[in-house]
Formats: structure tokens, C-alpha cells, sequence
């Protein structure tokens, strides 16, 4: 196995997690580039002993760097360490942005630097308790040919397990992961305010096994779990729904009728809800969005 020295610009809840399980697979950390406070103490608690130094000096003492910064500054962080000479030919270059790929990390590659683009599909709360989250997970990667084999080591050493992204995919692989995860933060938030003002004094609880269940089964058989009034065509359970959540949460209305229009599509392209049925929940929806305030 190839051991690396690796050096972290951008030691966030990402970088900070993932420099500690490189060294625990033995790697050595030689240098963490943070200025935040926050940052300063994950370096402290994750990586202990690691000298915090500039961004081009942690490029320059590594021969592996990880940049994991934000996206909207990964360009100009890329383009600043190359020309400065911070990065150089031979050196391997990481970034861990689930949209980008290896194009961000033109101007690296043009000074002979080895570039990849290793994402991690999963959230981080920049603690130890990441560490054994990242066993099993999947790292959404794009490289050359030529780095295929140190990309696949990286994965192994982080614990996880590679998916293999093309270029031109990057952006429709990030709004996935978007899509289901932050998305499904809003959807649930929304559920707990209305159980709660549905009188529940532990919404959390009443939804975890149900959303527990319908996850499990939704990866597992796709489109064959949906369940509820959308599939059954119940009109007037639909219906009532809305007239509560518009009484009572409005500011979830749209999301509703969004996610209620979607499921109908589904279900009536498989062949699951007759289409006179399709028809007049679509009525109650459209009836529904038209009393929707506008936004400003």
C-alpha cells in the first residue's frame, strides 16, 4: 500500500473527518489549513498534533492534497495554489465536491499535478462519531485512467466504496443526493410541525418507524411502495388533507401539492390508479394551488 503525505486545505466537518481515517489507515496528516475557530478545533480534536499552517504551505509539505473547502471556492483555491507553485507536477490533488469534477482542477492539471474528484455520499457532523460512518459508504469518484488504481486505494483506506461517475454526470449525481437527503430533511420537518400541531408531543417518535419502514422499502422496491390516499385514489382523504394543512401549516401546501402531483404520475404510469380516479384528485390539487398565496 502506498502511503501518502497528506496535507488538508480546508479542514471543515468533511476535511477534518476524512484526514483522520487517512491516518488511521497510515497515512501521515503533515499539515491542516483551517481559520475558522471551528475548524482550528477540529484539527485539534480529530488530528492532534498536526501543524495548522497556510493554504500554500500545507500544499507544499504534501504530496497528497485534499481541498475541501466549499464549491464556490474551490475554482479560485485551485487556480491561486498553482499559480503560486503551491501545487506541483506529480503531486496528487483531491477535492471532495460532489458537483464538480476533474474540470475545477484544470489548472492544477496543467502544472502535471494527478487530479481526482472522491466525494463522499454521506452527511458529516465534523466529530468522531463520522468515523465509523464512513465504513460502507459510497464515494462518488471521477478520475483518469491513470489514477484509477490509487483512486480505488483511497476508498479502501477511508473505508468505503466507490462509484464510478463520469464527468459530464458530476452535477446529475450531486442533485441526486441533494434531491433525497436535503430534501427529505424539509419533508420531514414539515411532517413533525404538523403532527405537533396535530397535538402530538413527540412527532419525532410517531414518525421514525413509519419513516424508518417506508425508506427501507422504498430502496429496496422503488415505485412498488408507495402506499396512502394518492395510490388508493382516495378523493376526498386528499381533499381534507389539504383543507387542514392550509388551515394549519400553509407554508407546507406547496410542497404537498408537488409531491402529490408526482406520486399521481407514478402511479398512473404503472398502471396502479385508473385514470377517471387520476383525473379528480388532479381537480382537488389544481382547485387547491389556486388558493395558494403568492409569494413575493
Amino acid at each position: 500500500m502506498t502511503q501518502f503525505r497528506v496535507g488538508v486545505v480546508g479542514a471543515g466537518r468533511v476535511g477534518a473527518v476524512l484526514a483522520a481515517a487517512l491516518r488511521t489507515a497510515g497515512h501521515e496528516i503533515v499539515a491542516a489549513a483551517g481559520e475558522s475557530d471551528a475548524s482550528r478545533g477540529r484539527i485539534e480534536s480529530l488530528l492532534p498534533g498536526t501543524p495548522v499552517m497556510k493554504p500554500s504551505d500545507a500544499a507544499r509539505a504534501a504530496d497528497l492534497l485534499l481541498l475541501t473547502v466549499p464549491d464556490d471556492m474551490l475554482p479560485n483555491v485551485v487556480a491561486m495554489l498553482s499559480a503560486s507553485g503551491a501545487i506541483r507536477e506529480g503531486q496528487l490533488v483531491v477535492h471532495t465536491s460532489g458537483a464538480h469534477g476533474l474540470a475545477v482542477l484544470a489548472d492544477a492539471a496543467a502544472v502535471g499535478a494527478r487530479t481526482i474528484a472522491l466525494h463522499p455520499a454521506m452527511t458529516f457532523t465534523g466529530t468522531e462519531v463520522d468515523l465509523p460512518r464512513l465504513r460502507d459508504a459510497v464515494f462518488g469518484v471521477t478520475a483518469g485512467e491513470g489514477e484509477r488504481a490509487v483512486t480505488e486505494q483511497l476508498v479502501a483506506d477511508l473505508g468505503g466504496r466507490p462509484m464510478w461517475v463520469a464527468e459530464d454526470k458530476r452535477t446529475l449525481y450531486h442533485a441526486g443526493l441533494a434531491h433525497g437527503a436535503n430534501h427529505l430533511v424539509t419533508l420531514v420537518t414539515q411532517a413533525m410541525e404538523m403532527l405537533a400541531a396535530a397535538g402530538g408531543d413527540s412527532p419525532a417518535d410517531t414518525l421514525r418507524p413509519l419513516l424508518n419502514a417506508a425508506l427501507d422499502n422504498a430502496l429496496a422496491h422503488g415505485d412498488a411502495a408507495l402506499t396512502g390516499p394518492i395510490v388508493r385514489g382516495d378523493v376526498e382523504t386528499v381533499r381534507a388533507h389539504l383543507v387542514e394543512i392550509t388551515a394549519n401549516a400553509p407554508e407546507t401546501v406547496p410542497s404537498y401539492l408537488s409531491l402529490a402531483r408526482a406520486t399521481l404520475d407514478r402511479v398512473v404510469t404503472d398502471g396502479r390508479l385508473l385514470p377517471i380516479r387520476a383525473a379528480k384528485l388532479r381537480q382537488v390539487l389544481a382547485a387547491a394551488e389556486q388558493k395558494v398565496p403568492a409569494r413575493r
